[in-house]
């Protein structure tokens, strides 16, 4: 059965006219190695940790800004959104299709929430606490290319034409801000698209990140603003002593205007001084030690290390399944097939390594799961292809 809303009756729940407070007890087991009996054994004992959760009841209205606004991901979001507020449908070649959420987690997912007359109960993933709706949010960002979003949407060549064709009007005005250009971290290839980028000292493109943001909340009049990182995959940056080992020693990196920070951690830096979320998409190592301590140390939230919402996901998931079935799995192949922008930047062997990176350790830790199907350091033959996508001409096609 399915229901759509919900009310939880428990003496761990309070509902208050604006909060709503939960208390939740992991339970759990913790290891230790102890001597008993003069030999040493590990010993597990049961744990748990009590968290208490505070939930405001109120909806914030919420501002998001798409650092690759113009990118694929950033114009193919907002025109869903769009296509989905303005209840659009267009022609296929199959049908004719009506917009809607599928593949969203949110809007789409759902929920087991227990169990009537012996018939198992589900509900909305959105139902579970009060969320902003995708058509509530005011949507905004930076690209280093100055095209609109319906062009940059056209230039993706995500959604068929007819949607591109309603979709432009309510897009042609949306402008995306100058971004952060540094063709050391990304394929030189991007260097044609970079005609819309914030100049100055690293400093200086910090602090204008943060007056973005500070005056799209003013103008657009958002209660809070989260920035996500959807651009272009970068390289991953030299951890060193002394450089962006620890909070200090970062920032006063950036006062020396030192070229080893990423466009990707100065957005970081921005984000964590002006207590806003950031969220980062793409699987370079942005969060650096010092961006860490410094998110720690003013107690803002960051997160992510690339979407991993497709192949990497599959891969994660079958590869979990074979090991805990106990199956060794000795060789995989991961093939990305890509188009657009995402497979002309990942064609650069320093960001191409990245992307490799992260792909490689979502198998790791499942192979450290098993010690008797691997030994020590083992590992299966792994190779990460990524296949780039091109067009013919032929016929009326």
């Amino acid at each position: 059965m399915f229901i759509e809303s919900f009310k939880v009756d428990s003496p761990n729940v309070k509902y208050t006219e604006n909060e709503i407070h939960s208390v939740y007890n992991y339970e759990t087991t913790e290891l230790v190695h102890e001597n008993r009996n003069g030999t040493y054994q590990w010993i597990v004992k049961p744990k748990t940790v009590k968290y208490e959760f505070k939930t405001d009841a109120h909806v914030p209205k919420l501002g998001v800004m798409l650092v690759g606004w113009g990118g694929n991901n950033g114009s193919t979001l907002t025109a869903g959104v769009i296509a989905n507020r303005e209840g659009i449908s267009w022609a296929t070649k199959d049908k004719v299709q009506q917009a809607n959420y599928f593949g969203s987690l949110t809007q789409a997912a759902s929920i087991r929430i227990g169990s009537f007359n012996g018939e198992e109960i589900y509900a909305p993933f959105k139902s579970l606490l009060p969320m902003v709706h995708p058509e509530d949010i005011v949507f905004g960002g930076w690209d280093i290319s100055n095209l609109n979003l319906a062009d940059a949407m056209g230039r993706a060549k995500v959604l068929d034409i007819d949607l591109q064709k309603q979709l432009r009007p309510y897009m042609e005005h949306m402008v995306p801000l100058p971004g952060i250009y540094d063709a050391d971290f990304i394929a030189a290839n991007q260097g044609s698209r970079a005609n819309n980028v914030i100049k100055g000292t690293r400093k200086e493109q910090v602090q204008r990140v943060i007056k973005d943001i500070r005056e799209f909340k003013e103008k657009n009049k958002v209660d809070k603003v989260v920035v996500l990182w959807t651009a272009n995959t970068e390289r991953y940056s030299n951890v060193v002593v002394g450089l962006n080992d620890t909070m200090e020693n970062l920032m006063a990196s950036l006062d020396r205007n030192e070229s080893e920070i990423s466009p990707s951690t100065l957005f970081g830096i921005a984000c964590i001084l002006e207590n806003v979320p950031y969220i980062n998409g793409s699987p370079q190592n942005t969060f650096v030690p010092g961006l860490i301590e410094l998110a720690i140390q003013r107690n803002t939230l960051i997160g992510g290390d690339d979407f991993k919402s497709g192949q990497t996901k599959m891969k994660s998931v079958l590869v979990d399944f074979l090991v805990g079935a106990g199956i060794k799995p000795t060789s995989i192949v991961s093939y990305n097939h890509l188009g657009n922008n995402d497979g002309m930047n990942l064609s650069a062997p320093q960001t191409f390594r990245s992307k490799e990176i992260s792909k490689s350790n979502v198998v790791d830790d499942m192979v450290a799961s098993n010690g008797i199907l691997y030994e020590p350091g083992e590992h299966p033959d792994h190779v990460v292809v990524i296949k780039v996508e091109y067009n013919k001409h032929i016929y009326i096609c």
